[in-house]
């Protein structure tokens, strides 16, 4: 089955064009493309490889015992809302960190400390069930390699309201515009956004693309921003740094090309 995603729309940092993706509704491996999630740190060109998204067979949330399962097409607000309702906590932060399931496990997503491995069992792929021990995982990155229909997670009763209020002052410095989350990864013993400002770019635009005036790490849609016009400002970012500090700068947003 097909469909058209108007990434202009769809996206988080709404850049993009209407795109035909495929929707997987049975569990398969995918090799010639990429699964788009909810494109909650997507970069999408004109010009991308074969894009795939789950179907809603893969949307679901459900209790099991002291386990929760939830499906790869799940999105984070939804989860939240569950866990609020059930009074379960250790993903709190699920309030404030948009995206589906399977993108969160697949970046071992979180915030500081907080991440989505914390209470993870297991992971669903395509012909079999993983267990976390089998997975390597660090800070925001794992060596999954192939589509997430689902995981479970080991319940923590009591869901913590004052968690969910750090969490909240946590976001309270980052833009109100479209964006895609954290643009780079923080290097080891320093922060992207101040690198980024130290070399001069907080504020900058190019076209209606622009490194934010509030947080200098969040590359903002002012607009009607191109995919050249954050392209470029990826691009500058990474060489002003690298020759101001010798650092390399590393997405967290992926560019699909």
């Amino acid at each position: 089955m097909k469909r058209i995603i108007d990434f202009s729309k769809y996206s988080s940092i709404k850049i993009g064009t209407p795109i035909e993706v495929e929707v997987i509704q049975e569990k398969r491996d995918i090799t010639d493309g990429f699964l788009v999630g909810g494109a909650n740190n997507l970069l999408v060109s004109p010009t991308p490889p074969k894009l795939y998204v789950l179907g809603k067979e893969f949307d679901f949330i459900k209790l099991d015992g002291d386990l929760l399962k939830i499906g790869g097409a799940t999105k984070s607000g939804r989860i939240f809302s569950f866990c609020k309702r059930h009074d379960i906590g250790g993903l709190e932060y699920l309030g404030k960190l948009p995206g589906t399931l399977g993108g969160l496990v697949k970046m071992n997503a979180g915030m500081k400390s907080y991440e989505i491995f914390n209470n993870l069992v297991s992971v669903s792929f395509a012909d079999r069930e993983v267990e976390k021990k089998d997975i390597y995982h660090d800070y925001r990155y794992t060596n999954i390699d192939r589509v997430i229909f689902g995981a479970t997670f080991r319940i923590k009763k009591g869901f913590d309201y004052a968690l969910l209020d750090e969490f909240t002052k946590m976001r309270a410095n980052q833009p109100k515009d479209p964006s895609a989350g954290s643009a780079f990864k923080n290097p080891k013993g320093d922060y992207a956004g101040r690198l980024i400002e130290a070399v001069g770019l907080k504020g900058v635009s190019k076209g209606d693309a622009m490194w934010s005036e509030i947080h200098a790490n969040f590359l903002v849609n002012k607009a009607k921003a191109t995919f050249e016009d954050a392209k470029w400002l990826l691009d500058e970012a990474k060489r002003r740094v690298f020759e101001e500090f010798g650092i390399k700068l590393e997405e967290e947003i992926i560019i699909l090309t």
